[in-house]
């Protein structure tokens, strides 16, 4: 088992390090919105890596191996979803976060970073293909597939968690100056055209 878990904590470790999407949403979240909503978006992220592990668990991740038409539909969705995100943060930056704040006992906008997370993970079907073309590597013989899957997802959520809160954490320091209008609309628009990016990258793979 050592010898199986080793290299997969090492090579999981990496790939989640490997600055993406996820990062650029926990960053952004974490200067502009603060730590509470940040930690939002991570819990969103960490279930749509679960929500994947449990559909590769079950299987039906295989679809997206086999069928064509289900990878392209999902890959166009999630590609529509990051481009909307982005496109609204480029055409519509804020200059300033009062309002957000004034309106924290809202629950809308704290449901709406979860969501967001969640949503640009489980419109991925890269995040599906990776889990069905990588995961099976590191199953022993004879062993439960579903168990070992689902055991190798949540390490993965673990160090991608960990990693989401030390960078929430050390943009923590700096955030009062980087809550400047300015600023904001910079991040906003930097952040948008980011999503745009992966938004063309998702749509133009291929598996």
């Amino acid at each position: 088992m050592t010898t199986i878990l080793i290299p997969y904590l090492i090579a999981i470790t990496l790939l989640t390090l490997t600055p993406g999407l996820d990062t650029t949403l926990i960053i952004r979240t974490a200067t502009l919105e603060g730590k509470s909503k940040a930690f939002q978006a991570a819990v969103g992220i960490s279930l749509g890596c679960i929500a994947w592990g449990i559909v590769v668990a079950c299987g039906l991740g295989a679809l997206l191996m086999a069928s064509d038409l289900a990878f392209n539909i999902l890959k166009w969705m999630g590609a529509a979803y990051l481009a909307w995100l982005g496109l609204n943060m480029i055409l519509k930056p804020r200059s300033q976060l009062a309002d957000m704040q004034e309106n924290s006992s809202n629950t809308s906008p704290s449901q709406n970073w979860f969501i967001k997370g969640f949503l640009g993970n489980l419109l991925n079907p890269k995040v599906g293909i990776f889990y069905i073309s990588f995961l099976p590597q590191f199953i022993p013989p004879q062993a439960s597939a579903v168990t070992w899957i689902m055991g190798l997802v949540m390490i993965h959520v673990v160090i991608g968690t960990l990693w989401s809160i030390l960078l929430i954490l050390a943009m923590q320091p700096l955030s009062r100056y980087l809550k400047q209008p300015k600023f904001v609309k910079y991040m906003d628009r930097i952040t948008g055209s980011i999503f745009v990016l992966f938004a063309l990258k998702l749509a133009l793979s291929k598996r």
